[in-house]
């Protein structure tokens, strides 16, 4: 298995009780797939500020991973969608920006009510998508960028040996054909002048 992961994974305050659930599955995948992890939780008000305590830990240089989860709700003020595109856009930006993989379980649903039945869909589904954050966390932690390079080097040095040997070789030039010596040229007669 891969080294011991160092992960940070960040929870929404709001609707606590559903958010809880993405970090419930993704520490039973982790524990379940037998990776070693150090997993470090935050909690913040909502999605929007994840993306900036994501990009603040990402360059203390401590993790191999982030992960946000919220659930993000229309509330009435403002459309949700907003929200859960600049939490997901800002956690884009802060791992290209940074170089540490960060992983969304930033979910919207088209509706809520908060129905028992409703919140129990909720609850399953946090469950499920934490697990998908922690095979993906995993997933990328096992690329190995030296050794795919490394790979991309002997593919290249071997395709142009290849090429060298499939070139047509070059004939030989044909002997020289000895120049014959060239006749003079026949003189023309002389005009007779004209009377």
């Amino acid at each position: 298995m891969a080294k011991r992961l160092k992960i940070a994974f960040i929870k929404a305050h709001w609707y606590a009780n559903i958010v809880e659930k993405a970090l419930d599955g993704f520490v039973a995948e982790m524990k379940q797939s037998g990776q070693q992890a150090h997993l470090v939780t935050y909690d913040v008000p909502g999605a929007y500020e994840i993306p900036l305590l994501a990009q603040r830990l990402a360059q203390t240089g401590a993790f191999d991973a982030i992960v946000g989860a919220a659930f993000v709700v229309d509330g009435g003020m403002y459309r949700a969608d907003f929200v859960s595109q600049a939490a997901v856009s800002g956690l884009m930006d802060a791992q290209l920006k940074t170089g540490v993989p960060m992983f969304s379980v930033i979910l919207t649903p088209h509706s809520f009510d908060g129905s028992e039945k409703r919140t129990a869909v909720f609850l399953q589904n946090f469950l499920r998508k934490g697990a998908e954050a922690a095979l993906a966390v995993r997933a990328v932690a096992t690329i190995n960028l030296d050794e795919g390079l490394a790979s991309l080097k002997k593919a290249d040095a071997a395709a142009a040996a290849q090429m060298a040997l499939d070139a047509p070789a070059a004939k030989p030039a044909a002997p020289a054909k000895p120049v014959a010596a060239a006749k003079p040229a026949a003189k023309a007669p002389a005009k007779k002048p004209a009377k």
